[in-house]
């Protein structure tokens, strides 16, 4: 390619913009960066359907009470069914069987209410490392089994691999059909331990590795 030449029969370069390659990133902007250092929490359940069967049960029981006080309240007789149970609660000891079976329902109720309201929930999905103050996200159990089983698949000499993934382990029981047990089980450890870390989870996994020989057909 010739360069321009300018008035005087000089050459001049012409300048190139090179372009990056392709994966290069250039320098970060100077200034704070996000700590990725911090522990990602885990997602709590917005409890949807508890909260709105509890308010349902206690709207419907105040509606009934307050509908039978403000019969009464015009010169109305009460409901037969608040006459009764007033009548039940006033006869009844305290240690017949029925006050103690509602009374062991309500607790129950109770229990297990406080236990949806201090347990997060979704232990589905787990939470992955955080690049800022502002993202937070999450891989779902059944999505990192997958992406396990993927992988483990590639190793040479694997026949079948049943992945299972908790909060905090994966098992990996995986079948070969040749080559040696124990190289098959080498090659799993090292191809899932990089596919473990690549998942990016706040808490990474950890690994059961078991590797058999196919049982006998018939």
């Amino acid at each position: 390619m010739s360069e321009p030449r300018n008035g005087e029969g000089t050459t001049r370069p012409v300048p190139v913009l090179e372009k990056p390659p392709a994966g290069h990133d250039p320098d970060p902007a100077p200034g704070p960066q996000p700590d990725r250092s911090r522990a990602a929490r885990r997602f709590w359940s917005a409890r949807r359907v508890p909260s709105a069967v509890a308010a349902l049960l206690l709207l419907v029981v105040a509606g009934f009470f307050l509908y039978d006080i403000a019969a009464v309240r015009a010169g109305r007789s009460a409901m037969q069914w608040r006459d009764e149970l007033a009548a039940q609660l006033a006869e009844r000891p305290l240690d017949d069987t029925w006050v103690l079976v509602g009374a062991g329902v309500a607790a129950a109720l109770g229990l297990w209410l406080l236990v949806l309201a201090v347990t997060p929930g979704l232990r589905e999905l787990l939470p992955m490392r955080r690049s800022g103050a502002d993202v937070r996200a999450g891989l779902d159990r059944a999505a990192a089994a997958m992406v396990l089983r993927d992988r483990a698949m590639q190793v040479s000499g694997v026949q079948s691999v049943r992945v299972r993934a908790g909060r905090r382990r994966a098992e990996v029981r995986a079948v070969a059909h040749f080559r040696p047990l124990e190289e098959v089980r080498q090659d799993l450890d090292a191809v899932l331990d990089e596919a473990v870390r690549a998942l990016g989870l706040a808490r990474p996994l950890a690994l059961s590795v078991r590797v058999r020989r196919p049982g006998r057909k018939g």
